[in-house]
């Protein structure tokens, strides 16, 4: 049966996804030209922000906003589909890859500079909006495949061993989660005979329990992998600290983020009869990644080592959202997910900065920039009180929702471990900027380059603290939306 023509407006839908994916082609034909290469690449990151933000705004104000393609319903067109939570977060996406992009133009590390990282860029990105914007489940798995390919080439792009060794073990790990996802995917069509989503939304709750209960935990399985959830945790600190730090913030900031926002998509939106089964093990999985996280980071010597435990520690608290049915909760983790990619983005950037400074990647060999540089101690300062949830910085609405969430139900296993990962944070916060910054140094503390992406992170993630309506009307939103998705069917041309 044939749908109603496809509105204008739907087209929004596929245009971020659309521009990075002309864009990456586009860029190789200026190979030669690098200079050229980043203005053509900002020029379409800025589109691509002006699109998600338009699109964000249409869904805030009018709910969920479909585009079948063949103008088919499901289960025979694949859909993308536009709600709350996936466009606040392909807007997080391009805002982390545009502030990159910021961060590589004049900046020291020169191999990162090369011509060939910016269709990467644009590449992952466009399997970033595609994996937020999709509405079928199938393409879920695609636009992985396609962010996979392009974070291998930016871990191995500088073309060192540290680099080669680490682009081998971030494939491999990836590679056997993408496996697994897929035949979960294959096992659900099996089960349901279908894969769009708003169609398994419907069909779930009819489905034999045992089954899906056993394909819900594969799914799971294969998206903790890619999420870098504990005990599967490991492979994140150990990759990404070894390309530049322009690249570890691209991937510290996007694909991590991503597969959580696909665990949140599948377990509460599409299989929630599955959910009550898996309960104890998310409960479980989200209090040892938020705590276990920032435990590693008290023992590392190694900066961007640290921020990789704390990145893992953050997604603990993200999963809290999975672990407790309540719709202040979901719309916490959201939100904290959110703001934790620009937040972790933003770390990363800082550290690329302390490490030209002091000429050192391991913290033994840093100190006395307080002195030489407090701009970027401020700026280091700033990103991790945010990530602590201190106010007025961006990470303490989310917190707040989480707490006053997990209050009103009266879960204190979650609560303590809400409270003590943020107590970690800035235990670590404060070693770390005591060691970098404080203690005394001998050596000259050479001259950092490359400041602009780390400021216009860090701006923006104080300004949005400062006037947090925007984040907190998106996560609320893409909550209530997850928990009673008729709208979303609805919007996909279904009955709900």
């Amino acid at each position: 049966m044939a749908a109603q023509p496809i509105p204008l407006v739907a087209w929004l839908d596929v245009l971020p996804v659309l521009l990075c994916i002309a864009g990456a082609a586009l860029l190789p034909l200026l190979n030669r030209r690098s200079a050229l290469q980043a203005i053509v690449c900002g020029v379409i990151l800025v589109a691509v922000l002006a699109s998600d933000v338009a699109l964000l705004a249409h869904v805030l104000a009018d709910g969920p906003l479909a585009m079948t393609m063949g103008n088919w319903l499901p289960p025979f067109g694949i859909s993308f589909v536009a709600d709350a939570v996936g466009t606040g977060f392909a807007l997080a996406s391009a805002m982390v890859a545009f502030a990159v992009l910021v961060a590589l133009q004049g900046g020291a590390e020169a191999v990162a500079k090369r011509a060939g990282i910016y269709p990467l860029l644009l590449l992952l990105l466009a399997g970033a909006s595609g994996a937020a914007l999709t509405g079928d489940l199938f393409n879920l798995y695609v636009w992985f495949e396609v962010m996979l390919a392009a974070a291998i080439g930016l871990v191995a792009f500088a073309g060192g061993p540290l680099q080669i060794e680490a682009a081998f073990k971030y494939g491999i790990i990836n590679l056997v989660a993408t496996t697994l996802l897929l035949a979960a995917i294959g096992l659900l069509y099996g089960l349901l005979g279908t894969l769009n989503m708003a169609d398994i939304a419907m069909a779930s709750g009819k489905a034999d329990g045992a089954a899906l209960t056993a394909v819900a935990a594969l799914l799971v399985l294969a998206l903790s992998i890619k999420a870098a959830a504990f005990p599967v945790n490991a492979w994140l600190p150990a990759t990404y600290h070894a390309p530049p730090a322009a690249i570890s913030a691209l991937l510290g900031g996007i694909p991590t983020k991503i597969a959580v926002y696909a665990l949140i998509r599948v377990v509460v939106m599409l299989l929630p009869t599955a959910r009550e089964t898996l309960g104890p093990v998310i409960y479980g999985v989200a209090i040892l990644t938020a705590l276990v996280g920032p435990l590693m980071a008290l023992g590392e010597t190694r900066l961007r080592r640290a921020i990789g435990f704390l990145l893992v520690g953050g997604i603990g608290i993200a999963l809290i959202g999975i672990a407790q049915n309540h719709d202040l909760v979901l719309s916490g983790a959201i939100s904290y997910a959110i703001s934790s990619m620009l937040v972790i983005a933003g770390l990363y950037l800082v550290a690329g900065l302390i490490e030209q400074a002091a000429g050192a990647v391991d913290i033994g060999g840093m100190g006395g920039l307080y002195a030489a540089n407090t701009p970027l101690s401020l700026l280091f300062g700033a990103l991790v009180l945010s990530l602590a949830g201190i106010p007025p910085f961006l990470g303490f609405w989310p917190k707040l929702l989480l707490l006053q969430g997990l209050i009103e139900q009266a879960d204190w296993p979650l609560t303590f471990t809400v409270l003590v990962n943020s107590l970690l944070t800035i235990v670590i916060g404060a070693r770390l900027w005591s060691r970098i910054f404080w203690r005394p140094r001998a050596e000259p503390v050479a001259q950092a380059r490359g400041y602009g992406g780390a400021v216009l992170l860090t701006g923006t993630i104080v300004l949005l603290g400062l006037a947090p309506g925007i984040l907190l009307q998106t996560s609320l939103a893409a909550g209530r939306l997850l928990l009673a998705p008729a709208g979303y069917i609805a919007a996909v041309g279904l009955a709900p």
